[in-house]
């Protein structure tokens, strides 16, 4: 008998500790507090302990939990710097960090997929995981003609873990706020929840890796590994490796920074218009920088699908926020479904509301930095600014949410680089009409 509703059980039990847990150490700090102890210690030692706890418990689980911890990867670098310490290593770990399975439950899932002589098709087969992600563990193998590959399998279980573990972290929205400053948790979740259908079928992220890879072959800046085999819960790609973006990110020099987040921002923003997909999925545990420069991408089970490249009515709106248009930006917010019924609105406010999102577009070259990027998610989450009325008033329609978290989702990437990125050039090269005389 399946033991699938004892795990969620537990898995619920655990997601649950976690408000749990923040209330317990709370209570502590202001005991201490009141005894006398220092104010700031015993904040940063509350908020370590925090970050350690939510680490275990999102990683440990794996599934909708770690899903979510790697989404809220992306925004580190919002986090203001006096949480982001203990926070930064906790969700940098959850990129691509994960209990293993058992070998037993890989050698089923792999039977089950490829037929009871799967090892016929190995030449050889590593039973160690060279990587571990949210639905599925990666297994480095030599395939029947020699080449290398990475043999990515499934969770057993992994869609009640998806499902059981969004619908906890949907209610706990509230306790994860601070950890994405200036997002709204809830959305991001249900977005979540809607696309992870998606991402169970490994044939359809085979499909959609075929096209990356067709697309990219041969591409100077961008690398995508070829599919060899798939199937339901089990997928085979070229074994392609190089150095973590999350080391960049770490590590980096400045120069290796800047060439990082140029080819990052040029994959995001040509993806949508060389064969109208976005893959949607941009934490940094999903790309590195191989030896000859270029970046090579993984895991394509989210993307979106764009027939006509980034959605128009984005374009124009950021070509009216580019060209000081306040009056047609905000016509078109309404046109668009983007103000809320009966909500007051005036077209300077809507123009000082964007205006930040178009920074970058206004140089040559610009400097991405988490100092930036902070200030612009204090101006949105500050309930004393202005701007929080604002945004207050506008509406972000379910056909764009999507792009728009990955769009915000590669800027916190190139903040957590420090990147100095020309990406007015980039963005030119593939939405010429935004700079063109009008």
């Amino acid at each position: 008998m399946s033991d699938i509703p004892r795990r969620t059980a537990s898995r619920t039990a655990k997601l649950a500790s976690l408000p749990l847990g923040v209330a317990g150490r709370a209570a502590a700090g202001w005991g201490r507090r009141l005894a006398g102890g220092d104010r700031d210690q015993i904040s940063a030692q509350m908020m370590a302990k925090s970050a350690e706890q939510l680490f275990a418990v999102l990683g440990e689980l794996k599934g909708g939990a770690m899903k979510f911890g790697q989404a809220l990867s992306i925004f580190e670098a919002a986090v203001p710097e006096e949480l982001a310490g203990p926070y930064r290593e906790a969700l940098t770990r959850l990129q691509s960090a994960a209990p293993p399975m058992p070998p037993a439950d890989v050698h089923r899932m792999l039977a089950e997929q490829f037929g009871r002589n799967w090892r016929s098709r190995f030449q050889d087969f590593d039973e160690e995981p060279a990587a571990a992600a949210s639905i599925g563990q990666v297994h480095r193998g030599v395939w029947r003609d020699g080449r290398e590959v990475a043999v990515k399998v499934q969770y057993p279980g992994a869609e009640e873990a998806l499902r059981s573990d969004l619908r906890q972290l949907s209610r706990m929205s509230r306790l994860l706020q601070p950890l994405a400053p200036g997002m709204d948790i809830k959305p991001l979740i249900t977005e979540l929840q809607e696309r992870m259908v998606e991402e169970l079928d490994y044939r359809d992220e085979a499909d959609n890796q075929r096209a990356f890879a067709a697309e990219y072959d041969g591409d100077p800046e961008i690398r995508v590994p070829k599919v060899v085999a798939s199937a339901p819960r089990a997928m085979v790609s070229e074994w392609v490796t190089g150095r973590r973006l999350s080391d960049v990110i770490r590590a980096g020099t400045q120069e290796e920074r800047d060439h990082a987040g140029a080819r990052l921002a040029g994959f995001h923003y040509s993806a949508p218009y060389r064969l109208h997909l976005l893959h949607s999925d941009p934490h940094p545990g999903n790309f590195q920088v191989l030896d000859d420069g270029r970046l090579l991408v993984v895991d394509f089970g989210a993307v979106a699908r764009l027939p006509e490249g980034l959605p128009p009515p984005l374009t124009v709106m950021t070509k009216f926020a580019l060209e000081n248009r306040p009056a047609d930006l905000l016509q078109l917010l309404r046109d668009e479904g983007f103000v809320r019924p009966g909500t007051e609105l005036t077209a300077e406010e809507a123009l000082a509301y964007l205006a930040p999102f178009t920074e970058p577009l206004h140089t040559e070259s610009f400097h991405f930095t988490r100092a930036w990027l902070q200030r612009q998610a204090e101006r949105v989450g500050d309930l004393r600014r202005p701007e929080f009325d604002t945004g207050r008033a506008l509406n972000l329609p379910p056909q764009y949410l999507l792009v728009h978290r990955v769009t915000l989702g590669t800027l916190g990437v190139l903040c957590q680089l420090e990147a100095d990125v020309p990406l007015r050039g980039i963005v030119g090269r593939w939405q010429p009409e935004l700079f063109a005389a009008t």
